[in-house]
């Protein structure tokens, strides 16, 4: 930000920018004022400092509204060092940022207080900060109740720049207050009928902005392994009634664009409200839990890292034989814990039981969603939106570019392990039965191959969609190519496809405008106003950390008592005993009627 030297005989077009310029050189050359006089025509300020002579004093001039400083008394005597300045206001912070936060809308009023400090020397409270951060988002981005009023006209303006895209929101009551949103882009809905692998993930992401909400996505991956958003669904609150909502429109979307519904895998949080709906909506599906959300609800109920290890490494194995081992050590450790997973059917969330393909995912892509939403989960739902749809363009763009270069069969991540197959092809001992069938020998291992069926009795070719060593053994032996054996969904050709359509940009904010007062005729669907929900966001500050999928299971510290010597707390919070002093000796220690004897407990 700039300010400008005082100087006397200086000219400003009003009184607020005669002011606004003294309050700048102020903050600027670390000195605080005060107002002697202030009204419609004189401005008078000297410095807040007692004994210091600086004094400057401003009129209007006659007939006009320019403002002039009439004269300047003396140079400061005191220095111009202090610590905090009156002058900093959350309006002069809105402006100090506005720049930066145009450029990163995610920049935090930690930050800005740190950066004050660094340049002017002084500090602020992170409460001004913030006022400060608001006051700038809501003159860059717009209110929060501008976003929800702007609603209807955006998705026409979408369906209108998008043609055969899904845009709808959904209001209730009288004063249509704001229920759900559902948008799907026709490139999108185009690149996963006829590119992605026929595999979704369900996940949702918890908004930050004044009135909350969630927002519930259904991604695909592209053939490079990449995630690949399908739809996204924006609900006032998360409900069993919203989630079915949206898996029904789901539905409908993959229904209206494919010629047959696809054989669908389908990896969701093993959660009421979702699992009664992918069971309703998509009973033909392969249903298969998020072993991320599934290890998390195990570690909290157990609170035991090797139980929550055991459970991953049971869920990823593809030997039965190791997964009836890891079982049983499970039930040695903890019978509880062994009795509570049984009741969950293994062909969910254990690789080796499941009927479909997960073509080596296991979760349901809720950790790169959140990477994905993160820098705009705060924002107003309209700039929210328009971000993802931002995001979109970019990638696909992004994505267009890069697969026209790749000369390939398949892309680069399903080559490379198709070069990891080959090389550890070279070790095994081929001996073919028939046509169809072989023997695969290494060490004391044997594996059946069967090309006719696709199958390996690894299961990995059934379950990554992709030739595994023993199948790779097989073909070239039978001098039979990989590629052919392949899935589709891995070929550079498809990844093409996925992103041959592109997202197109939307017009100017104002034409949303036009749209919401309904064009020439008012009757437009557009020019329905949608009020926010009644929802708030509550008091205090919103978790922003996700939890990294390896830490479910990582060794946490053990914490040691140094009175009862038992683990999992300290000292200075034990009351497994208290001692009371002996008038006539030393001090006993005597139980504590109100807590029971100290047991042995397990470190978090």
């Amino acid at each position: 930000m700039q300010h400008r030297i005082l100087a006397v005989g200086q000219q400003f077009p009003d009184a607020k920018s005669c002011r606004r310029a003294i309050k700048e050189a102020a903050i600027a050359e670390g000195f605080d004022f005060r107002s002697v006089k202030n009204d419609r025509v004189r401005f008078t300020a000297r410095c807040a400092k007692e004994g210091c002579p600086w004094r400057l004093h401003a009129a209007k001039l006659p007939d006009s509204t320019i403002f002039t400083i009439k004269s300047i008394r003396e140079a400061h005597t005191c220095g111009g060092t202090i610590t905090t300045n009156r002058q900093v206001s959350g309006e002069w912070v809105a402006s100090y940022i506005e720049e930066r936060l145009k450029e990163n809308p995610h920049c935090k009023p930690k930050e800005i207080l740190q950066d004050i400090q660094k340049q002017h020397g002084f500090t602020i409270s992170y409460k001004k900060a913030w006022r400060g951060y608001q006051r700038c988002m809501t003159a860059i981005y717009g209110s929060f109740e501008d976003g929800y009023r702007l609603l209807p006209a955006y998705c026409e303006q979408i369906k209108l720049t998008n043609p055969d895209s899904i845009a709808r929101v959904v209001s209730t009551g009288a004063e249509h207050r704001f229920r759900r949103l559902f948008l799907s882009y026709q490139a999108s809905i185009y690149g996963f009928v006829n590119g992605c692998r026929p595999l979704l993930g369900l996940d949702v992401v918890h908004l930050h902005g004044k009135y909350l909400g969630s927002l519930l996505s259904a991604t695909a991956f592209d053939a490079d392994g990449a995630i690949f958003p399908l739809a996204f669904g924006v609900v006032d609150v998360e409900t069993e009634e919203n989630w079915m909502w949206f898996l029904s429109e789901l539905h409908k979307l993959i229904e209206m664009n494919a010629r047959k519904m696809p054989m669908l895998t389908i990896l969701f949080e093993r959660r009421k409200g979702v699992v009664e709906g992918v069971q309703k909506k998509f009973p033909s599906a392969f249903h298969g839990y998020c072993i991320r959300h599934l290890c998390e609800e195990f570690r909290l109920k157990f609170k035991n890292p090797r139980l929550v290890h055991l459970l991953w490494k049971s869920a990823h194995t593809l030997s039965t034989i190791e997964f009836k081992a890891k079982m049983a050590e499970m039930q040695e450790l903890s019978s509880e814990a062994y009795e509570w997973i049984q009741e969950i059917p293994a062909r969910h969330w254990a690789e080796i039981y499941f009927e479909g393909a997960r073509y080596g995912r296991l979760t349901s892509n809720v950790v790169e969603m959140n990477e994905w939403i993160h820098e705009a989960r705060e924002l107003p739902i309209i700039q929210m939106m328009e971000w993802i749809h931002r995001k979109l363009m970019a990638e696909f763009e992004e994505r267009r570019q890069k697969g026209a270069q790749w000369t390939t069969v398949l892309a680069p991540s399903a080559e490379k392990q198709m070069a990891e197959s080959h090389l550890l092809a070279q070790n095994y001992r081929v001996i073919r039965s028939s046509e169809v069938e072989f023997e695969i020998l290494f060490a004391e291992q044997t594996n059946i191959v069967n090309i006719d069926t696709v199958s390996c009795s690894c299961r990995a070719w059934q379950l990554y969609g992709l030739p595994c060593s023993h199948a790779t053994a097989s073909l070239v032996s039978c001098n039979k190519s990989v590629y052919q054996f392949t899935d589709k969904c891995f070929t550079v050709a498809n990844y093409r496809d996925t992103y041959s359509q592109a997202v197109n940009p939307l017009p100017d904010k104002g034409e949303w405008e036009k749209l919401a007062e309904g064009g020439e005729d008012g009757n437009s669907k557009a020019s329905i106003s949608v009020r926010p929900p009644k929802v708030r966001r509550p008091p205090g500050r919103p978790k922003m950390k996700q939890v990294c999928t390896e830490d479910l299971y990582r060794q946490k510290h053990t914490v040691h008592c140094r009175r009862c010597n038992q683990t999992g707390h300290y000292k200075t919070t034990c009351r497994a005993v208290k001692a009371l002093p002996d008038p006539n000796g030393p001090v006993m220690a005597l139980p504590d009627t109100n807590m029971p004897a100290a047991q042995p407990q397990q470190a978090l």
